[in-house]
């Protein structure tokens, strides 16, 4: 069992972080935590209380696995570990002990007892941010050690494009949004999520291009590496597609998006989804996973009305959601009047860009004249989604 008290990730610096904080004198909690630790592949410091020394070495390691009264070895106390350390796992039997630590977020409090009511009182005394009740909450927890194992920061920007109707263009603005970031030195994955809309990696010119495809993910049940999954995935114009083959596959369970997904969000930088318009299951995983989604809506009033029916479906998960306007305009209409009629922000009036079509076919993917209108435009959202993503504590470094 796990419970949630904020959200919050701790803060963390780029490369890679060390391991995780442990503050327990239970041994067979810490002989848990230590398995756990090893499981995620991550090595972590160890305190019988805060602010003491660490049991770093690996013979105190095991000796405190085996025994609560093995005394801390001799050295300069190193206080600074509680506040710099990217997660920190609280024994419930130390919570009394860490009470006047400095508050910081990354603070997880684990405990056995599954009937103990006060546990929450003793999580908002040491400002935890999680309560986690082993076993339960195993997988949980060594998917976040992981995550400090694999040096994660702060996640990917994570778009999500979608039409308002069929036809609106939503595909090709995924791609040129891809194609632009990746263009301007970011990490970008851009994934294909509607099985039924002809394969990305053909409009990038990659079909044939080595690498997975969704089916080879669909028995994913746990973690999925970061880095892992990236370099199983093709490479096109300098960034990662994840897209469908040619077989007969067209859904992949849940479960197994959740994860792929959340794989490529921890890597930072940016991610892409083209999304269907049907909402499925594996659909609405990856809406959860979305900082901002855009609905690509052409000016015409049968197209608003359709807009509308998929923008009720999408806001239901997903909280911001944005309508990008491609022309030509019907009579009455411009883009501000399709934001209104819709009740939703208005991210910009997609260009039209004369040629694109020829330049489609001739293998050259949307965006990629960096000065033509397409580009400007994919230029400016990803310039002003970075800095609102700053302003809010994100970053896709």
């Amino acid at each position: 069992m796990t419970g949630t008290i904020t959200h919050d990730p701790p803060p963390a610096a780029g490369g890679r972080q060390s391991g995780p904080l442990i503050v327990t004198e239970d041994p067979d909690l810490l002989d848990d935590l230590l398995r756990l630790c090893a499981a995620a592949g991550a090595t972590p410091e160890v305190h019988h209380s805060l602010p003491g020394t660490p049991l770093s070495t690996p013979s105190a390691l095991a000796a405190a696995a085996t025994s609560a009264t093995t005394p801390a070895p001799s050295g300069p106390a190193r206080p600074a570990g509680w506040e710099a350390a990217p997660l920190v796992l609280v024994g419930d039997d130390a919570a009394r002990r860490v009470r006047g630590a400095v508050r910081r977020r990354g603070v997880v409090l684990v405990g056995r007892d599954q009937d103990d009511s006060g546990v929450w009182q003793r999580a908002v005394e040491i400002g935890a941010d999680h309560v986690l009740m082993l076993p339960d909450g195993e997988q949980w927890l060594v998917d976040r050690i992981a995550d400090v194992a694999e040096g994660v920061g702060r996640p990917a920007l994570t778009v999500g494009v979608i039409g308002g109707r069929g036809g609106a263009g939503a595909s090709t603005l995924a791609c040129a949004l891809a194609v632009t970031s990746a263009r301007e030195g970011l990490r970008t994955l851009l994934v294909d999520a509607d099985p039924m809309g002809g394969g990305l990696d053909v409009l990038l010119g990659g079909e044939t291009a080595d690498g997975l495809r969704w089916p080879a993910f669909a028995a994913s049940r746990g973690r999925v590496g970061g880095g892992a999954l990236e370099e199983s995935l093709p490479e096109l114009h300098s960034l990662r597609v994840l897209s469908w083959d040619r077989g007969d596959c067209v859904a992949v369970p849940p479960q197994a998006v959740r994860a792929v997904l959340a794989a490529a969000r921890r890597r930072g930088g940016t991610v892409v989804v083209d999304l269907p318009r049907r909402i499925d299951d594996g659909v609405a995983e990856i809406l959860a996973q979305l900082d901002v989604g855009l609905l690509v809506v052409p000016a015409e009033l049968r197209a608003v009305a359709a807009a509308g029916r998929v923008a009720a479906a999408v806001g239901m998960v997903l909280r911001d959601l944005r309508v990008a306007v491609r022309g030509p305009y019907a009579s009455g209409l411009d883009d501000r009047e399709v934001a209104r009629l819709l009740g939703l922000p208005l991210a910009g009036e997609v260009p039209v860009e004369s040629g694109l079509l020829r330049a489609t076919e001739s293998r050259r993917p949307p965006g990629t004249p960096s000065r033509g209108p397409l580009a400007r435009f994919c230029r400016g959202f990803w310039e002003r989604a970075l800095a609102e993503s700053d302003g809010r504590g994100g970053s896709a470094a």
